[in-house]
């Protein structure tokens, strides 16, 4: 081999190194997402810590899914209404969320830091899809990438429907917080 053909292969082995580097797929079945409902008569609050969501990176695309009955509530009451009542668990089993965003060159390398990206996309809550655009900071650390955003989410738009005796109970705007710490993940 002459020192043009030792480049080349050089060049194409880098190339390929950075490719592979740059496919990371990043995944937790562990997110938490909590909401919280302020309203004159009460405040609730629900935790569900069994989240899949998949980050990835070589296409710059994040998608969440996790299961409606996996919310629990302080009160037990409270949790069977808004399952059987609210969001029909039965029937419409889960929510989704798929976004797109376009990936920084040090967090498709992994390299450590903090990193401000704007996802656009879609969530899909009791059967109603709606766009959701949310800015939201992703912190690579030893590995990991970690995130925790907040956004609203409007009863009537996922058709929802509330009782009027209990509407005083619910918030018309729900708060809801996401926390997902991403580990690699090669199939």
């Amino acid at each position: 081999m002459n020192m043009k053909q030792i480049g080349i292969i050089s060049l194409l082995v880098l190339m390929l190194s950075f490719q592979l580097k740059g496919q990371g797929r990043f995944l937790t079945r562990e997110g938490h997402i909590k909401f919280f409902s302020q309203a004159p008569m009460e405040n609730i609050e629900a935790h569900n810590y069994n989240v899949l969501s998949v980050l990835d990176l070589s296409r710059g695309q994040v998608a969440v899914d996790m299961l409606i009955k996996n919310f629990e509530f302080e009160k037990k009451l409270m949790q069977e209404h808004f399952n059987e009542n609210y969001m029909e668990s039965g029937k419409i089993p889960k929510s989704t969320y798929k976004g797109a965003f376009v990936v920084p060159e040090g967090l498709m390398n992994a390299t450590d830091g903090t990193y401000k990206i704007d996802v656009n996309g879609e969530i899909s809550i009791h059967g109603v899809t709606k766009p959701l655009n949310q800015q939201i900071d992703l912190v690579v650390e030893n590995g990991k990438i970690s995130t925790e955003f907040v956004f609203n989410v409007k009863v009537k738009d996922h058709d929802i429907k509330i009782p009027n005796m209990v509407v005083k109970n619910i918030a018309e705007e729900i708060e809801v917080t996401a926390n997902f710490t991403y580990e690699p993940y090669e199939r």
